[in-house]
């Protein structure tokens, strides 16, 4: 299978990832089934893409004719079955692996049998899901970046169980939606970034946790000492308090180990609904509900 056989694009999930990813890939040329089990969330990726595309279309990036030709190849759909003729599937919905399952078994037998299924996510790997399906030669992780309409980079991790043809193919195709993949030729939890990212984190939370400084004054460190375009608090609030301590739980579950599990700040954050931009608060408190993406 080659690039040339990818046609159709869907991606799972129409939270602030997924609804991103499909209009990515629908401003590449691709007509992009988007599917959600809540019609409610379909809804709000329809209004929140509209906001995000009339800011291009207002600084010129993109015309207004250029925007409404991509909306027109996007369909949104609360049924899978709408995939069946899907070339590729990227799954971008909750991090748990119990979830992804499930999905991923009910999109072998949706699917065509040559469709590559990919996950977004990054800290789940491949072969936790591959096994459900048929296919596992066509199962990888395809990581975007938040936000994934502004973010170059894309990472494509090839399994044990990957084929090397999949891992090109997706390669080739992040390559023709106008953005730069990096290969992982080995799978591991958090890939290249996030790993990185997570050290640095981890220590945030510790100094805050501490007290040896406040979060404004940490985040202030990482911007104009280490020339971060954000800091690890602030980001935190932009990608979803609640997607660290998924992270977090999942990566403690496999392991088994106290210092994996989330910071407490994290779990209180979470457990008050304080989950970021999303929610209006987080570590810091917004006036618009929604997240920012420039």
């Amino acid at each position: 299978m080659g690039i040339e056989s990818i046609e159709k694009a869907a991606v799972i999930g129409a939270g602030t990832m997924g609804s991103q990813i499909a209009m990515v890939c629908s401003l590449a040329g691709y007509p992009v089934t988007l599917q959600d089990v809540s019609g409610e969330n379909l809804e709000k990726a329809k209004q929140f893409l509209g906001v995000q595309m009339e800011k291009r279309v207002k600084k010129g990036r993109f015309t207004a004719e250029e925007v409404e030709t991509a909306f027109s190849r996007i369909s949104f759909t609360a049924s899978l079955d709408e995939l069946r003729e899907a070339d590729l599937v990227i799954e971008a919905i909750v991090e748990k692996l119990d979830v992804k399952r499930a999905l991923f078994k009910k999109l072998d037998e949706i699917t065509p049998p040559h469709a590559i299924l990919a996950t977004n996510s990054s800290t789940i790997v491949s072969s936790k899901i591959a096994d459900v399906t048929g296919r596992p030669d066509k199962v990888c992780n395809i990581h975007f970046f938040n936000p994934a309409l502004v973010m170059e980079l894309v990472e494509v991790v090839k399994g044990p169980h990957t084929s090397d043809e999949t891992a090109q193919t997706s390669m080739d195709f992040v390559k023709k939606i106008n953005k730069l993949p990096v290969l992982l030729n080995k799978e591991i939890s958090g890939f290249i970034a996030n790993r990185i990212l997570g050290k640095l984190m981890d220590e945030a939370v510790y100094l805050f946790e501490n007290g040896y400084a406040a979060f404004e004054e940490i985040d202030l460190v990482c911007t104009k000492a280490l020339n971060h375009p954000i800091g690890p608090f602030a980001l935190m609030d932009l990608t979803g308090i609640d997607v660290n301590y998924f992270v977090r739980m999942q990566r403690y579950e496999e392991s088994g180990n106290e210092r994996d599990k989330p910071a407490k700040i994290v779990q209180e954050k979470v457990e008050k609904g304080e989950l970021g931009r999303k929610t209006g608060k987080g570590f810091y408190t917004y006036d618009n509900k929604k997240a920012a993406v420039k």
